[in-house]
Parts: C-alpha cells; structure tokens; sequence
C-alpha cells in the first residue's frame, strides 16, 4: 500500500486531528513540529504532516516530511499533493518557497531564498542585509541528494536535478540538470 493509499484510507481521521491540533495556534504548532522534527515512523510522519497542514501558507494531501528536516519561516511555503522530503533537508521560506504536485526532494538537499548582500563595506558581510527570492519547483520534479537551490530559481515541471547540484538559475521543463552551477545534462523525453 502505498502513502498515497494509506493517507486515503485515513483521510477523515488526519483532518479531524488537523482540526483538533489547529487550536493550539501557529505557535503551538511550531512548538510541535520541533519537538518531533526527528521521530521515526508513521506516527512521526502522521504528526508532522498535521503541524506542517496548521502553519504553512498551503499544504496539500500526502506531504511527507522525514525525520530530521529543518524548515524555517513554514508560513511562505505552500506544499502540494504527493510531496516526499527526506532526511537532513534544510527549508528557509522566508522570501517565499512553492512546491508543486508529485514531488521528491531526496536527503541533505536546501532550498535557500535568502540571500546575503555585501554592499556595505563598513560592516561584515554577515551583517549585510537579506535579499529574498521565491522557490518554484514545479509540479512532476526529482531533487537528487545533496542538492542546493538558491534564492529566484525556478524547477520547471517534470525534471531531474542531479545529486550535488547547484541550481542558481531556472531551467525549462523536461530537463535533467546538474553540476555546479548546474547546467542542461539531457532533455528529458
């Protein structure tokens, strides 16, 4: 049986959790969301769907979220349907994150839509102020392992990123990319 099938099977269950644990507020949730973030399991998997459906902008059906994942600023990021994100991601939502339908996004991989300035010269680097940048991957896409999305960058619909890349510009569809920084390995048929 499948996540899919199994989240089906549960669906009127999951939503009336989602409701009860939706009186805690977003902060409540954030609270939760942290002192689960590494359990294992379907219980682990069922607890922090529920937070993650109670904080974030949008979150559809059957969003897996693995143990161990870090995810900031959960309020910019609307997830779609059928998402699986793995172990030892890093998520900062802060200028805006979108992931569409049908999407996996393999372990150790960020997505980072901030990013740093350096203009003034009179303070460090890190003191600079934040730009912010949306992340768009689109619906039908595969993020490999160990993967960096930076900040403006969108993933067009039914593509590949091959493990280790840095993606700093869009792509069109049907692509696999990769390399740093990533550019078109194959078209995808």
């Amino acid at each position: 049986m499948t996540g899919r099938d199994q989240f089906k099977k549960f669906e009127s269950i999951i939503k009336l959790l989602i409701t009860l644990f939706s009186l805690l507020g977003k902060g409540g949730n954030y609270f939760l969301l942290k002192s689960f973030r590494n359990t294992n399991g379907k219980v682990g998997l069922l607890l922090r769907y529920i937070f993650v459906k109670n904080i974030a902008k949008k979150a559809g059906t059957n969003v897996s979220i693995q143990p161990g994942v870090f995810i900031f600023n959960l309020e910019n990021i609307e997830f779609g349907d059928n998402i699986s994100i793995h172990p030892m991601c890093y998520i900062e939502g802060a200028g805006g994150v979108k992931i569409g339908n049908d999407v996996s996004i393999a372990h150790s991989t960020t997505l980072i839509s901030t990013n740093h300035t350096w203009k003034d010269t009179t303070i460090p680097i890190k003191y600079n102020p934040e730009t912010l940048g949306p992340i768009c991957i689109e619906d039908d896409v595969w993020i490999g392992c160990g993967v960096r999305v930076l900040s403006g960058v969108t993933i067009c619909k039914r593509s590949i990123v091959a493990a280790g890349a840095v993606v700093n510009k869009s792509f069109s569809e049907k692509l696999l990319i990769g390399g740093i920084p990533a550019k078109i390995i194959k078209i995808l048929e």
